[in-house]
């Protein structure tokens, strides 16, 4: 199995949301048990201002 880079660089805007909607099952994090705001988190990402690894960085310094 390939693994295809999930970099900005390496991805267009509509595969970084498809990246994060697989990650979550849910992008509207409606689920049960999903945390209010977490598809917001990524939206940087998302939108290829901010890395993913760097998100994931800020939100473990957090707690």
């Amino acid at each position: 199995m390939e693994v295809k880079s999930i970099l900005i660089k390496d991805t267009t805007r509509e595969e970084r949301k498809q990246i994060v909607e697989e990650s979550f099952g849910n992008i509207s994090a409606s689920c049960d048990g999903c945390m209010a705001g977490l598809a917001e988190m990524y939206q940087e990402y998302i939108d290829g201002t901010k890395e993913i690894r760097d998100i994931n960085m800020e939100f473990n310094q957090i707690k």
